[in-house]
């Protein structure tokens, strides 16, 4: 197959891998996210609001290799995989306010925290 159609053919499967992902995720990297957030006071919802918070959502480098002899032997020869990896997650977050309209035409505040910047870094299980 000549190297035009080759190149064609691949591209093409890249636009169909990545259609119907958001575009920040398809993109290489770790970045800020919109998504809409409702607060409600209760669960009757008497007092609600809603407001455009940041996540981070994006792709980190991630790779798995044979060990080291060192590492073999310091194992006993149980680890003969080492994995590295990194995740996206939130570095810095900020506390923005949410105004809450209630019934009988009261108003309210509550703070929310969303993410202010976003990195690749190690993989925890829970960090907030």
């Amino acid at each position: 197959m000549p190297m035009a159609p080759r190149v064609l053919l691949l591209c093409l499967l890249v636009l169909a891998v990545t259609e119907g992902h958001c575009r920040e995720a398809a993109i290489p990297g770790c970045h800020l996210h919109p998504f809409n957030v409702t607060v409600r006071s209760d669960r009757h919802g008497t007092c609600q609001g809603s407001h455009v918070a940041q996540a981070c959502v994006g792709h980190c480098e991630s790779s798995a290799f044979p060990s080291r002899y060192s590492v073999l032997v310091a194992s006993g020869y149980r680890h003969n995989i080492t994995s590295v990896s990194q995740c996206c997650t939130i570095s810095s977050l900020k506390k923005v306010k949410v105004w809450l309209n209630c019934v009988g035409s009261q108003h309210g505040e509550i703070e929310i925290f969303t993410a202010r910047a976003c990195r690749c870094d190690m993989c925890r299980l829970s960090r907030y």
